[in-house]
C-alpha cells in the first residue's frame, strides 16, 4: 500500500504521479528549489536565515533591526 500523505522526492503523490501544485506555479517552485539547493550550505545565507528565525518568525518577537532602512 502506498502512503499518499507525503510526496516522493520528486514532489509526486501516489502511483498516478502529478504534483500537488498549480501548473502556473511549477516554474516558480522549480526556481525556488534550485535556489535553495544552491544556498542551503552557504554560511552567509544560513546566518541571515537563522537571524530571521530568531528575530522575526513566530511573533511576538524581540525588537527587529531593519538593517536596510538604518543608516
Amino acid at each position: 500500500m502506498f502512503d499518499y500523505h507525503q510526496p516522493d522526492p520528486t514532489g509526486h503523490f501516489g502511483i498516478y504521479g502529478g504534483s500537488f501544485i498549480s501548473e502556473t506555479l511549477t516554474h516558480a517552485v522549480n526556481e525556488l528549489k534550485d535556489a535553495y539547493a544552491k544556498y542551503q550550505h552557504d554560511p552567509e545565507f544560513l546566518a541571515e536565515f537563522h537571524s530571521e528565525l530568531a528575530h522575526f518568525v513566530g511573533r511576538p518577537s524581540p525588537i527587529y533591526h531593519a538593517a536596510r532602512m538604518s543608516p
